[in-house]
C-alpha cells in the first residue's frame, strides 16, 4: 500500500506522524480528520479538551489512523469545517485554514449564534445529499500525480496522467552568458564610481557633482531592473490534455466555472460598439456555456450602455453559434470582419461563405443600430432618460442613483438561433449616493465580486478592460491547465496574459506595445515569484481576492525535537503563542484570521464573537455573501433564495456596503491608488500566492493604445502618478510586508522599482540639461581621461551594448523594440514622470488635486491619422525646452570652437557627443511635436523659446559652475594681453 502524503499538525506545525501500527498516519478525530499529532493531542485531553476542536466530536482515545478511517464506508461530515478540511471534499484548490479561521470556530460548540448555525446546518445538510448522489468513491487521500502514475498505470498508456503545463527553462547557452556579463557590468560600475568620485573636476565642480549623483541613481534604478530578470522562464500549456482529463465524453464537464468582468464608464468616451465587441468574444469563447457568466459593469450609468448592451445581447444569438460552428477567430466581430486574410483558409464547409456573408451584413445592421443610439445620446433631454415602459431612466443623475442589475441571458434565458443555451449575460450599475467614497475602477471590481458571488459563483474571475477583447478563445483553458494542474495550481493566486494591441503604426514610435516589459521583464519575474498585475487580461482564483493565504503558507520554526520529547506539554502552548503572533501581522495574514480584538475571549466567547462579528466586519451584511466566501470550489449559497437573489445582489452593491469593512484594504482590489492593480497583486504576494504568466502562440487578449503623443503621455502620467501614491503609502515595498519573509528579496527589487521609477525624472532632467550648460559654458563633467579611466568608459559601454544583445537574444524582442523603449524612457521620464511627482506630493502630503487637461484637434481620417493629431498639454513644455536648450548649445559650441580655433574642437566632440544623445532620445517627440505638416501649437514653441532664452541669459549672468578663481585669471590674461 502506498504510504499517503503527511500532513500538519494544526496546533505545532510538525508533522502527524504515524499511529500505534508504526505505518498509518495518525488521526485525532473519525469524523473530520482534523490535524492534530499525539502530543497535542495527549496535551488537549489532560487540560480537559475531550472534543475535536473543529466539529465537535468526541476523541476516540487517538487511536485511529488513515487506514482505518479509509476502511469505512464514506459517510457524508457533520461540519463545515471537516468540508474545509478533508483534502477530498476541499478539491485542489483548498485555501489554506492553518491560522485561528471563523470557519473552524463555527463549529466549536453546538449553542452557537442560532441564525449561523441552522444556517450552517441547511448548508451542510444540502451538501450531504448531494455527496449521497455521488456514485465514485472517493479517493483515501490525495496521492501526487508521480505516484498515482506508478501505482495506477504506466506513463506510457493513454490514460497515464499527464502534466497540463510545463516550464522551459531558457538554454544554458543564453541564460549564463547573459548573467556573467550583468556581474562584470556590476563590478565595471563599481570601478566607474569609484574613478568618478576620486577624480572631481575642480574648475567645475557643481557639474561634476550633479552629473556623479545623477550617475549613481541611474545605476541604482538599473540594478532594481536588471536582477528581478535573473531567472526567466517560458512556459507552455497542453488544453488537450486539460479537455481530456475532465471533458470525459458522454459526462458532464468537470472545469472550473470562470466570471467575466467588463468595466466601462463613460460610453461617450468608450463607445459602446468597442465593449459589444469585447462582450461578444467573451459569450463566444470555447468554453462549456453553463461554466462562463459576463457580468458588465456600467460606472457611469448611462442608459446608453443599457441599451447597446440590449442589442448586443439580441445579436449574440446569432454571432455565438456562428463562431462554434466555423470555429472563427478573433470572435469580435468588428476584428473578424476587418482582417485582411484569406478568410477561406482552411474553411472546408460549403455553406461557410454564405453565412459568413450572411453574418456580415447581420453585423453591419447591428452596427447601425448602435450607432443610431450613440447618436442619439449626444444631447440629454432637459427631463433626462425615460425607458420604454414611460419610467425615469434610474441613472439620470450619474453620482446620485440607486444599484442597478439586469439579467440578459443565462440558463433560463433567451437561447442562441439555434436552440442552444448561452452564458449568461449581468448588466450591473452600483449605486452612487453624495458623501461617499466609490474608488473608481477598484471600487466597481470589487462590487462584481460580491455581485458574481451572489449570483454564479464562479471559483475564477477574468477581468478585462471594455477595449481589450478575446483574441483567443481558448485563453481561459490555457488559464485552466495551470489552476487545474495539481502540482501547479494550490498556490497561484492569478494568471497573467501579455497586453497585446491592434492600430499601432508599424514602427511603434512611442513604444505603445511595451514589448520590453511583457517580453522580457514580465518573463523574469515569472521565473521568481510571478508577474505583476498589469489590471487587464487576468485570471484570478477567487479565494485570493478574498484574502485568504495559499495552502503551502510558511510554517514557524518549530521547538526542538528534544522539547517534544521531555516537555511535550509545553511545547504545544509555546506554538500557539508564536501563531497567535503571527496572527497579528496585519500585513501578512487574511482579515479575517486577526485575533487582536479577541484575545480576552474564552474559547467559547471567542466563537461566537468570530461566528456573529468577524465575517461582517471583514465582508459586510450579507449573510448570502459570506457563506459563498466559504466555498473554495464555487457554486451558489445554500441561502441564496431564486426569489431574493436580485434583492441580494442589490444590497451587496449599495453605496454603504463597504463601510467598516475590509474591503478594499484587505479584500478585493485594493484603494489607495490610481494603479488599483499593482497594490492588488502585491498584497497577494505579500501573503504567499504566487502568480504565473501565460504567453500563448495566438495572443489571448488584443485592446487598443492611444497612439497620438499627448494621450500616449497621459496614459504614462496617469501610471507614473500612482507609483507615486503607492511610494507615499503604508504599502510601500521598501517597507511593507518584511515581517513573515513570503515575498522574496528580487521580487521585492521589481514591486520597488515598479514604485520609484518616477523619480528617475528629477536625475534625468538635470542630465540632460548638463550638455547644454557645458556647451554654454565650454565647461565638462570629466577630466582629462587617463588609459585606465578610458578603459572603464569603454568597457562600461560595451558591457551595456553586450546586455542589450544578450537579452535581445533570449527575450525575443528586436533591438528596434529595445531602442524604442530607451527613447520613450527618456521621453516619458522628462516629462510624464516629472509632473507625476510633483503631482504625487501635491495630492498625498498637500492634499491638491492637479489634473492636466488634454484639449483635442481634429485628426486626419487615415489608418494612422490619430498618430499625427497634436494636443495641447502641459506635459509638451519639459522635453521642447531640452530639445531648444541643447540645440542652441551645440550651435554656441561650433560658434566658441570657431573662434578659439584648432584646439578647441577636441574638448568639443565630447560636449556635442553628449547633446546628441540627448536629442537623439527626444527625437521621436520632436518627430510627434512636427505633426505630418509642421504643425506644432504655437503655444508650446513659445513656452520652450522663452524659458531656453531666459534660461541661457540668467546662465550666462550668473555663471554657478565656473570657479571664481578661474574666472579672475582669465580676466588677468585677457589685461595682459590687451
Amino acid at each position: 500500500m502506498m504510504q499517503p502524503e503527511m500532513p500538519i499538525c494544526n496546533t505545532c506545525g510538525e508533522q502527524v506522524g504515524f499511529g500505534s501500527d508504526g505505518n498509518s498516519v495518525f488521526v485525532s478525530c473519525h469524523e473530520c480528520n482534523f490535524p492534530i499529532c499525539k502530543a497535542c493531542l495527549d496535551y488537549e485531553i489532560k487540560e480537559g479538551h475531550t472534543h475535536c476542536i473543529q466539529c465537535g466530536s468526541p476523541y476516540d482515545h487517538g487511536t485511529m489512523t488513515i487506514a482505518d478511517v479509509a476502511e469505512k464506508e464514506p459517510v457524508a461530515h457533520t461540519s463545515m469545517g471537516s468540508h474545509l478540511s478533508n483534502p477530498q471534499d476541499s478539491g485542489l484548490h483548498a485555501r489554506n485554514i492553518s491560522t485561528v479561521s471563523t470557519v473552524d470556530s463555527e463549529m466549536i460548540d453546538e449553542s452557537g449564534n442560532p441564525i449561523w448555525k441552522s444556517r450552517i446546518d441547511g448548508w451542510k445538510d444540502k451538501k450531504n445529499k448531494n455527496k449521497k448522489k455521488v456514485t465514485k468513491v472517493p479517493k483515501e487521500v490525495q496521492v501526487p500525480t508521480d505516484q498515482q502514475m506508478d501505482e495506477n498505470q504506466q506513463p506510457g498508456e493513454p490514460n497515464a496522467m499527464q502534466p497540463l503545463s510545463q516550464i522551459i527553462p531558457i538554454p544554458k547557452s543564453q541564460i549564463t552568458p547573459y548573467r556573467i556579463v550583468i556581474i562584470v557590468r556590476l563590478i565595471i560600475l563599481g570601478l566607474f564610481f569609484h574613478y568618478r568620485i576620486t577624480n572631481p573636476v575642480e574648475s567645475s565642480y557643481g557639474l561634476w557633482l550633479t552629473s556623479v549623483i545623477c550617475e549613481i541613481w541611474f545605476a541604482i534604478s538599473w540594478v532594481l531592473d536588471q536582477f528581478p530578470k535573473w531567472y526567466p522562464v517560458n512556459r507552455v500549456t497542453f488544453t488537450d490534455e486539460l479537455s481530456r482529463r475532465y471533458e470525459r465524453e458522454g459526462e458532464p464537464s468537470e472545469l472550473a466555472g470562470v466570471d467575466f468582468f467588463v468595466s466601462t464608464v463613460d460610453p461617450l468616451k468608450e463607445p459602446p460598439l468597442i465593449t459589444a465587441n469585447t462582450v461578444l468574444s467573451i459569450l463566444a469563447v470555447d468554453y462549456p456555456v453553463d461554466k462562463v457568466s459576463c457580468y458588465v459593469s456600467d460606472d457611469g450609468a448611462a442608459m446608453l450602455s443599457f441599451e447597446s448592451l440590449v442589442e448586443t445581447s439580441e445579436f449574440a444569438r446569432k454571432w455565438v453559434p456562428f463562431c462554434k460552428k466555423f470555429s472563427i477567430e478573433p470572435r469580435a466581430p468588428e476584428f473578424y470582419f476587418s482582417q485582411k486574410i484569406d478568410y477561406l483558409k482552411d474553411k472546408i464547409q460549403p455553406s461557410f461563405v454564405k453565412e459568413r456573408r450572411a453574418m456580415k451584413r447581420e453585423y453591419e445592421e447591428y452596427k447601425v443600430r448602435v450607432n443610431a443610439l450613440v447618436a442619439k445620446a449626444q444631447k440629454t433631454p432637459e427631463d433626462g432618460w425615460t425607458m420604454q415602459d414611460g419610467t425615469p431612466w434610474p441613472g439620470n443623475n450619474p453620482r446620485d442613483h440607486p444599484g442597478m442589475i439586469q439579467v440578459f441571458l443565462g440558463h433560463n434565458g433567451a437561447l442562441d438561433v439555434d436552440g442552444n443555451e448561452l452564458p449568461r449575460l449581468v448588466y450591473v450599475s452600483r449605486e452612487k449616493r453624495p458623501g461617499y467614497q466609490h474608488h473608481k475602477k477598484a471600487g466597481a471590481e470589487n462590487a462584481l465580486v460580491r455581485v458574481s458571488a451572489v449570483l454564479t459563483n464562479a471559483p475564477y474571475i477574468l477581468n478585462l478592460d471594455c477595449d481589450h477583447y478575446l483574441n483567443n478563445s481558448k485563453a481561459v483553458r490555457e488559464a485552466m491547465c495551470f489552476f487545474m494542474d495539481p502540482q501547479v495550481g494550490r498556490d497561484v493566486c492569478y494568471v497573467q496574459f501579455p497586453q497585446r494591441f491592434d492600430g499601432i503604426d508599424r514602427s511603434d514610435r512611442y513604444a505603445n506595445r511595451n514589448t520590453v516589459f511583457f517580453d522580457v521583464n514580465m518573463k523574469g519575474l515569472d521565473g521568481i515569484q510571478g508577474p505583476v498585475y498589469v489590471g487587464t487580461g487576468c485570471v484570478f482564483y477567487r479565494q485570493a481576492l478574498y484574502g485568504y493565504g495559499p495552502p503551502s503558507l510558511p510554517t514557524l520554526k518549530p521547538a526542538s525535537s528534544s522539547s517534544c520529547c521531555c516537555c511535550g506539554p509545553k511545547k504545544p502552548k509555546k506554538d500557539l503563542e508564536e501563531f497567535k503572533r503571527d496572527a497579528r501581522r496585519d500585513d501578512l495574514n487574511a482579515a479575517i484570521f486577526n485575533l487582536k480584538e479577541i484575545e480576552s475571549y474564552d474559547e467559547y466567547d471567542r466563537s461566537l464573537l468570530i461566528s456573529q462579528m468577524s465575517f461582517e466586519k471583514t465582508f459586510g451584511m450579507s449573510s448570502v455573501f459570506i457563506e459563498s466566501t466559504l466555498m473554495e470550489n464555487g457554486g451558489l449559497a445554500e441561502s441564496a433564495n431564486p426569489a431574493t437573489m436580485i434583492n441580494e445582489a442589490i444590497h451587496v452593491i449599495s453605496c454603504g456596503y463597504e463601510e467598516k469593512t475590509a474591503w478594499g484594504k484587505e479584500i478585493g482590489w485594493i484603494y489607495g491608488s490610481v494603479t488599483e492593480d499593482i497594490l492588488t497583486g502585491f498584497k497577494m504576494h505579500c501573503r504567499g500566492w504566487r502568480s504565473i504568466y501565460c504567453m500563448p502562440t495566438r495572443p489571448a487578449f488584443k485592446g487598443s493604445a492611444p497612439i497620438n503623443l499627448s494621450d500616449r503621455l497621459h496614459q504614462v502620467l496617469r501610471w507614473a502618478l500612482g507609483s507615486v501614491e503607492i511610494f507615499l503609502s503604508r504599502h510601500c515595498p521598501l517597507w511593507y510586508g518584511w515581517g513573515g519573509g513570503r515575498l522574496k528579496l528580487l521580487q521585492r527589487f521589481a514591486y520597488i522599482n515598479t514604485i520609484v521609477y518616477p523619480f528617475t525624472s528629477l536625475p534625468l532632467v538635470a542630465y540632460c540639461t548638463l550638455p547644454a550648460i557645458c556647451l554654454l559654458t565650454g565647461k565638462f563633467i570629466i577630466p582629462t581621461l587617463s588609459n585606465l579611466a578610458a578603459v572603464w568608459f569603454l568597457g562600461l559601454f560595451l558591457s551595456i551594448i553586450t546586455t542589450s544583445v544578450l537579452e535581445i537574444r533570449w527575450s525575443g524582442v528586436s533591438i528596434e523594440e529595445l531602442w524604442r523603449n530607451e527613447q520613450f524612457w527618456v521621453i516619458g521620464g522628462v516629462s510624464a514622470h516629472l509632473f507625476a511627482v510633483f503631482q504625487g506630493f501635491l495630492k498625498m502630503l498637500a492634499g491638491v488635486d492637479t489634473n492636466f487637461t488634454v484639449t483635442s484637434k481634429q485628426a486626419d481620417d487615415l489608418e494612422f491619422g490619430e498618430l499625427y493629431m497634436i494636443k495641447w498639454t502641459t506635459v509638451l513644455i519639459p522635453p521642447t525646452t531640452l530639445l531648444v536648450l541643447n540645440l542652441v548649445g551645440v550651435v554656441a559650441g561650433f560658434s566658441d570652437a570657431l573662434n578659439k580655433g584648432y584646439e578647441a574642437w577636441g574638448p568639443l566632440f565630447g560636449k556635442v557627443f553628449f547633446a546628441f544623445w540627448v536629442v537623439l532620445h527626444l527625437y521621436p517627440f520632436l518627430k510627434g511635436l512636427m505633426g505630418r505638416q509642421n504643425r506644432t501649437p504655437t503655444i508650446v514653441i513659445l513656452w520652450s523659446v522663452l524659458l531656453a532664452s531666459v534660461f541661457s541669459l540668467v546662465w550666462v549672468k550668473i555663471d554657478p559652475f565656473v570657479s571664481k578663481n578661474d574666472s579672475n585669471l582669465n580676466q588677468g590674461c585677457i589685461a595682459i594681453d590687451c
